[in-house]
């Protein structure tokens, strides 16, 4: 589900696939992890620090990234023997075009189709807006 460098040759994503991404990626926090990432993998309060969001926060929107296939996590060792986990971004190519949508669309199932997800996403808007105010 992570790389679709070719869109016309490679397989084309479900509809629920398309959703896990979109989703991933619509939130401005999860946009800058993207950002902060391309210059290559870094560790978790590194991270943090750099923009500027708790651990907690960053952790909850590397889980919806790595969920969607976007980035991966690793636990490693430091020198001084403490696990450290180093995320990195998953090369990604996708084209989005109305008609790689209605294609998606007519694969989406049951539970990409109910409520929930939209209550889901507003939940994560509810979080960010109020780990924002109290930072």
């Amino acid at each position: 589900m992570s790389e679709n460098p070719d869109p016309e040759a490679g397989p084309e994503l479900t509809g629920d696939a398309l959703l896990k991404i979109l989703t991933a990626l619509g939130n401005p926090h999860r946009m800058r992890i993207v950002a902060a990432l391309l210059d290559g993998r870094d560790y978790v309060s590194r991270l943090a620090r750099e923009l500027a969001i708790g651990r907690p926060l960053l952790h909850m929107h590397l889980q919806r990234l790595e969920a969607a296939g976007l980035v991966r996590g690793e636990l490693e060792l430091s020198d001084g023997g403490k696990a450290m986990k180093y995320f990195e971004l998953t090369p990604f190519c996708y084209a989005l075009t109305p008609e790689v949508v209605a294609r998606a669309a007519h694969t989406l199932t049951d539970e990409a189709r109910g409520p929930a997800g939209d209550k889901g996403d507003e939940k994560d808007k509810d979080k960010d807006a109020m780990k924002e105010k109290a930072e």
